[in-house]
């Protein structure tokens, strides 16, 4: 039986699964099984011109088994459907899963009566498939083709120009705060490298200059729910990940755990990651506004301007710029690629410009007016892309 079959990290044969049928990459996987095994599981061999199914899902994802690929077997949790090629050709059936929303209905009615969730065999085989002549599939399936291809190339389209839009977003605020808002303003060599010339009148010192104590959270055992308006809720370390602060990325603290006020969130803290991926460690947020009784996690750190030398989010925007995640990715420690932490005395000696504080300001609303227009741009793009996609259903 396919249960007892034991996986190796190396073989002669490999084994397909769910990750390759959402992917359509089939290179994905590290599961072998050897040639015994594989001349055994003759039933779960996936052959050039199959479906496979996943079981997982609303309706389960498909693909076709690709000419070329590696000889193997698919696991427990793909089903395989061989086509009759003289009823029904492999793509017509393909693209009748993929956009026809007929089929999904009755994937959800017949699972309703299905003794197992998800999809499986016995809802697919039930399944009611509209066939027009082989010839008319034949020149469906290569109009859908043509349509969805060029439907396809106006997403990337859309795609690409939302990248350009999020680098542009980038630059504005890394120009910004490192070389102010007058084109004319003498400059003066950083001393630094990576870092370059700064405005003349600018200072060049480590974070912790301008920054208070820095503060780490607690993370108690959580419900696996955010908490309501007005119950106590611990911040998850991805609240400050999209370049705002996201009060609803928090889960509930249970009501037999004793909430500690010291950690509550103000508005005008400064949040940043202490442990996540090196892409996202160091990630810095500023609260401008927040409700009472959400908490500080552990995985967070805490520490706001000193009002006689920066303003908090002017200090946001800089640790956000590519000179600190710079410095963020060099000394980033752990072995674990999808957990790295940056210490408190890392964050302190992070190299920042700083403008004089009516700088700051002026620096600070030129930001918000810029990137605005962006974001605005980028929202269009991607309502195009919505309506794009709701038309290659349709």
């Amino acid at each position: 039986m396919l249960t007892d079959v034991l996986y190796q990290e190396e073989g002669e044969f490999k084994v397909y699964g769910q990750e390759n049928v959402l992917s359509g990459d089939f290179e994905k996987g590290i599961r072998w099984i050897a040639g015994k095994q594989f001349e055994a599981l003759s039933n779960y061999h996936a052959n050039s011109g199959d479906l496979l199914f996943t079981r997982k899902g609303s309706i389960g994802g498909c693909c076709s088994f690709p000419i070329g690929a590696r000889p193997g077997i698919i696991d427990s949790d793909t089903i395989r459907v061989s086509l009759n090629q003289e009823v029904i050709s492999q793509a017509f059936l393909l693209l009748a899963f993929k956009f026809s929303q007929y089929q999904e209905v009755q994937i959800q009615m017949l699972k309703r009566g299905a003794i197992l969730s998800g999809l499986n065999t016995e809802v697919l085989a039930n399944l009611v498939i509209l066939t027009p002549s082989l010839p008319e599939q034949t020149q469906i399936a290569a109009f859908l083709d043509r349509e969805t291809a060029k439907i396809d190339e106006l997403v990337a389209e859309q795609r690409r120009l939302m990248e350009r839009l999020k680098e542009k977003r980038q630059a504005v605020i890394s120009h910004a705060v490192t070389q102010g808002l007058n084109p004319k303003a003498p400059m003066k060599p950083s001393g630094i490298e990576w870092l370059g010339s700064v405005p003349e009148h600018w200072e060049v010192k480590p974070l912790k200059y301008s920054i208070t104590k820095i503060e780490q959270g607690w993370s108690p055992q959580c419900a696996s729910e955010p908490a309501a308006e007005n119950e106590w809720g611990v911040l998850k370390v991805g609240c400050g990940n999209r370049d705002r602060f996201d009060p609803n990325e928090q889960k509930a603290l249970p009501l037999d755990v004793e909430p500690q006020p010291q950690y509550e969130i103000k508005a005008g803290d400064i949040l940043m990651s202490r442990g996540n991926t090196l892409e996202l460690v160091g990630s810095a947020t500023f609260v401008e506004q927040v409700r009472p009784r959400l908490l500080l996690c552990d995985l967070l750190y805490r520490f706001r301007a000193k009002p006689d030398r920066a303003e908090s989010e002017f200090l946001v925007l800089s640790l956000r710029s590519p000179n600190v995640r710079f410095q963020i990715e060099r000394d980033a420690t752990g072995t674990s690629s999808s957990m790295k932490k940056i210490g408190q005395g890392i964050i302190r000696e992070f190299v920042i410009a700083l403008p004089p504080r009516d700088e700051q300001f002026a620096i600070i609303k030129f930001i918000k007016i810029e990137t605005a227009k962006l974001d605005t741009l980028t929202a269009e793009a991607q309502c195009a892309i919505d309506l794009l996609q709701e038309r290659r259903t349709a």
